[in-house]
């Protein structure tokens, strides 16, 4: 279930798109009140935009824009909204997107082609490890795609490892969707209780949220604690409310493939400009067939490095690698920049660390200040030295360490109405 258009010629991708384009902005000047507003104040006249370069004539959209304008950005009447989401709020106030109906069929079209890309097939039973309601569109999503591609699907929802084997043995699904440090629980629970994980159904999972791997698209340590114990494929895939679009990996794993019919990709540089391949920059993008609440050049604040090689599966569609870190967190530490993801990798380097939060805060003269709370079995100032040291060894800085109970990690992992677990907490703009 490839789309023709994603085997074509990276030139003909492009003329598809800029035809796309055309018609996205002819949509917007009449019916999105925001753009409308945009395009008097900044004097554009949407005929000008043709081409792909001509998408620089246009300010970037933000998530300021979004939360200070939130209901100018529909397009449609009220009436043809039947699905309202919200975005998680990670980095900032969340902010809603309505769906029309035609808006939900985008949406099953993504996930089909998103779950043909990693191998599901008809034939498959998926079982859903995350949440379908609290206003969560990947959950909605899943399950749409699921129905599009004619696949079976099993809504168990989020944590409660006895519930998801016992679904697992029962039902006999062949993937789960579910966050992968859930999956070491799984396997957790498996071996308290006699289960052997590798003659279960399960040959694949679609993971979301974390990281599996490195630039170099070889394996991070998470990914490696999960392979040496469940011999099944990991899949990454990226996505984000604002695009509904999904960026899955095919076979090869070599990066989440772009869908060029649903989202226009641009990776900039700090002035929003271009950045030459093979560099970082944040990830922005034009929706394609939204009709509810379309978005041009919107900033996603995750910096990205894309990869332009046609791929071993036949796609000449770019790929997007591992999110290098969100712009917002991005840590200026003691001279030296650090996002998340790197510091994640690196205590996972300690099976002795069962769980973990970090938090960012403003220190007495105002530069960024990092204390990461372990809850381990067995504290020691030992143990302490080592993290440090393996921390300098690796990213030349060594953050604050504190011990705390699991109980007070939980509560600051899983605060009240979050859908996802929080492992990083950043205190700066409450100081400032």
């Amino acid at each position: 279930m490839i789309p023709e258009i994603e085997l074509k010629s990276t030139g003909e991708i492009k003329l598809f798109q800029e035809e796309k384009l055309r018609e996205l902005m002819a949509y917007v000047a009449k019916n999105s009140p925001f753009y409308q507003n945009r395009f008097q104040e900044k004097n554009i006249q949407y005929q000008d935009i043709k081409t792909l370069e001509d998408l620089t004539k246009i300010p970037v959209t933000t998530k300021n824009d979004l939360q200070k304008h939130n209901d100018d950005f529909i397009s449609v009447d009220r009436s043809k909204i039947i699905d309202y989401v919200t975005t998680s709020g990670t980095t900032g106030t969340p902010v809603f997107f309505g769906l029309t109906d035609k808006d939900l069929d985008r949406l099953a079209y993504n996930e089909a082609i998103s779950f043909a890309c990693s191998n599901v097939t008809p034939d498959d039973t998926i079982q859903l490890m995350t949440t379908i309601d609290r206003r969560f569109m990947a959950g909605l999503a899943y399950f749409l795609g699921a129905r599009k591609l004619s696949a079976g699907i099993i809504r168990v929802g989020a944590g409660i490892p006895e519930l998801q084997w016992d679904s697992i043995l029962k039902f006999k699904p062949t993937y789960i969707i579910a966050v992968p440090s859930f999956l070491l629980k799984l396997i957790e629970y498996a071996e308290r209780n006699d289960i052997d994980v590798n003659k279960s159904s399960i040959k694949g999972a679609i993971c979301i949220g974390e990281s599996l791997k490195t630039q170099d698209f070889s394996l991070n340590k998470l990914s490696k604690k999960i392979k040496d114990k469940w011999y099944i494929n990991l899949f990454s895939t990226y996505a984000s409310t604002e695009m509904g679009t999904a960026f899955a990996e095919c076979e090869y794993q070599q990066g989440g493939h772009h869908h060029p019919e649903l989202i226009i990709v641009e990776i900039l540089d700090e002035n929003n400009q271009p950045v030459k391949n093979g560099e970082t920059g944040e990830l922005v993008i034009t929706t394609l067939g939204v009709e509810a609440m379309p978005l041009l050049r919107f900033k996603t604040g995750d910096v990205v490095q894309a990869h332009h090689e046609a791929c071993k599966c036949g796609r000449n569609t770019l790929r997007l690698g591992p999110v290098v870190g969100r712009k917002e967190q991005m840590i200026k530490y003691k001279g030296t920049t650090i996002y998340p993801p790197a510091m994640y990798d690196l205590l996972g380097d300690f099976p002795e660390i069962k769980s973990y939060v970090i938090e960012i805060n403003n220190n007495e003269i105002g530069t960024d200040n990092i204390t990461i709370k372990i809850a381990v079995k067995e504290q020691s100032k030992e143990f302490v030295n080592q993290l440090k040291d393996h921390f300098r060894a690796k990213i030349r800085v060594s953050p604050d360490i504190k011990f705390v109970s699991f109980d007070e990690i939980n509560a600051l992992k899983f605060p009240k109405l979050s859908r996802k677990p929080m492992l990083f907490i950043d205190k700066r703009k409450a100081n400032v």
